[in-house]
């Protein structure tokens, strides 16, 4: 059976299952069954030789994922969002006098995991330039998802993270609480947007019906409101060769001498 999941953006569940149900739809006009999931463990499950479609990082697809295809990427409209490309906002407390990342030296970062662009790249990209021997924060946490993140800034136990601007403005339409008595100070650079993936093992055929169903829902009047529930505004294929950005983001980190936060 082909498996389906959406698990980056899954932040208002109703706009999440309104989404796969479409595309099984869509699928099934094109004569392609599929069954959608909710994961435990991602990379294993982006690793499956079944996987149909998913969304993962641009940083995992780059550095973890080098067998998988890529199918697409999602344009935003979330603010922050440039055509196929989206950034990272960097949040603190509201209570913070600091207001610029270079009053963070020394204080304690949040990530939500290692192989986050969004979350863990961009920011070590950003302090890089900032860091002495290799080190910027004094402490650097990690706490599952930019949810947890923003908690752990409301809870004082981190001063600072870099946050998706799409996760964001998403907790802002359907999570507002989740953003309170925490403020934006500041950006990094746009990268590449998150790539929707298939196996290896996904034929020619049948990926040109995935991409064909995403061109359905991405430009069918039908679909508007849906597109516009999770703030979305098209879909494009890039080459893979887009991503390679990301893992540049990487590579001019560590020739500034910062491997890790």
């Amino acid at each position: 059976m082909h498996l389906i999941s959406l698990p980056m953006y899954d932040i208002d569940s109703a706009t999440t299952a309104a989404t796969t149900s479409a595309l099984l739809k869509l699928l099934a006009k094109r004569d392609v069954t599929a069954e959608v999931v909710a994961p435990d463990d991602l990379l294993t499950h982006w690793r499956d030789d079944n996987l149909l479609l998913s969304q993962t990082c641009g940083y995992a697809l780059v550095s973890q994922l080098p067998e998988v295809q890529l199918v697409g990427t999602m344009q935003s409209c979330a603010a922050g969002c440039q055509d196929l490309r989206y950034r990272s906002w960097l949040v603190v407390r509201q209570a913070e006098n600091a207001r610029m990342l270079e009053d963070f030296r020394g204080r304690r970062a949040v990530c939500n995991s290692a192989d986050s662009h969004s979350g863990y790249n961009a920011l070590r990209y950003a302090i890089a330039p900032l860091a002495e021997n290799g080190k910027f924060f004094a402490e650097t946490h990690f706490s599952g998802s930019h949810q947890q993140s923003l908690a752990a800034l409301r809870r004082n136990e981190a001063d600072i993270a870099a946050i998706d601007c799409i996760t964001w403005a998403l907790l802002q339409k359907y999570q507002p609480q989740a953003l309170a008595d925490v403020t934006i100070i500041g950006e990094t650079p746009l990268c590449p947007a998150l790539p929707l993936i298939t196996s290896s093992r996904t034929d020619s055929l049948l990926l040109e019906k995935l991409r064909s169903a995403l061109f359905e829902l991405a430009n069918v009047e039908d679909f508007k409101p849906l597109m516009q529930a999770n703030l979305l505004a098209g879909f494009s294929v890039p080459r893979r060769s887009y991503y390679d950005e990301v893992l540049a983001w990487e590579q001019q980190a560590a020739a500034m001498g910062v491997t890790r936060l």
